[in-house]
């Protein structure tokens, strides 16, 4: 993660695909599962995102 001239956080190219794979791998997962739908893929994703957009907010928040 990059702060970039605006001030905005920005994920490597690489990142996002790694982070994109990694959400289709789990969807995959879940297909098989018949224990989980694609509420629980949902939720995952949005624990991940929470995730992420706190480490933006820290990464753009800290002093350099």
């Amino acid at each position: 993660m990059v702060t970039a001239s605006d001030g905005q956080p920005y994920l490597a190219c690489d990142a996002v695909l790694a982070l994109l794979r990694a959400i289709a791998e789990s969807c995959r997962n879940l297909a098989d599962d018949p224990d989980h739908d694609l509420h629980t893929a949902g939720a995952a994703i949005d624990l991940e995102a929470d995730a992420l957009e706190a480490r933006a907010i820290a990464h753009t928040t800290e002093p350099t």
